[in-house]
């Protein structure tokens, strides 16, 4: 068995499930809500991503670009439906799940209605090069994955630690109670943190696609195990 390889994979798909479990902690923490349709974000950002792979460009700032928009967009669209209206009701975590749980039916079965249960393949938007030094071999692939989850993450991490918005959210997950009491909006704040945890996804999905196919249920595994 090769341990070497084993490991390499192993951190390759951690730097893609961080991705999504650092969107639903920061959900989770901020706004108190379990965003259960983040799959259906994850599958939707990976059909994003191959429309503008297939239909405009296959470099791969312009893949990753479109399939991070198009996970912020479904964060969007998540604070539309899933939040806004009842982040302030009563049981707002037991309708906040039942709700996303909602959205992801839906939105999953209109990804297989409209893109049919064929699976997507995405292009090696990292190259083809591969580098080898006695047992461990890297591939663009590999790379590719590791390093731009970490430029994204350090790039969240520093916006947040230094933008006004970032530092309300920071509040938000701190003491929500007492933000709110401060002045720092619910709403306001939670369409930031939907749309930034939704790029996160879409970046998952993205690097994830060039692992394994895109899917309308793609989402689901990873959902699981991030």
């Amino acid at each position: 068995m090769d341990w070497a390889v084993i490991a390499i994979d192993a951190l390759q798909l951690a730097c893609i499930y961080g991705l999504l479990a650092i969107g639903i902690s920061i959900t989770w923490s901020s706004l108190g809500l379990i965003n259960l349709a983040y799959g259906f974000v994850f599958a939707a950002s990976g059909y994003g991503a191959w429309l503008a792979a297939t239909h405009w460009n296959e470099h791969a700032a312009v893949v990753m670009g479109c399939g991070i928009a198009t996970g912020a967009l479904g964060g969007v669209l998540i604070w539309a439906l899933a939040f806004l209206p009842i982040h302030d009701k009563p049981n707002f975590t037991m309708r906040g799940m039942i709700a996303t749980v909602a959205i992801a039916l839906i939105g999953n079965q209109s990804l297989l209605w409209y893109f049919g249960p064929r699976a997507k393949a995405l292009p090696e938007i990292f190259g083809y090069w591969q580098w080898e030094a006695g047992k461990i071999s890297l591939t663009a692939n590999t790379v590719g994955t590791v390093v731009s989850s970490l430029v994204l993450l350090a790039a969240v991490l520093f916006w947040m630690k230094s933008s006004r918005r970032g530092l309300e959210i920071r509040a938000m997950m701190m003491n929500p109670h007492a933000a709110s009491i401060v002045g720092i909006g619910v709403r306001r704040t939670g369409l930031y943190v939907m749309a930034l945890t939704g790029s996160l996804a879409g970046l998952a999905a993205v690097l994830m696609s060039q692992v394994y196919y895109v899917n309308p249920f793609s989402g689901t595994t990873p959902l699981i195990k991030g």
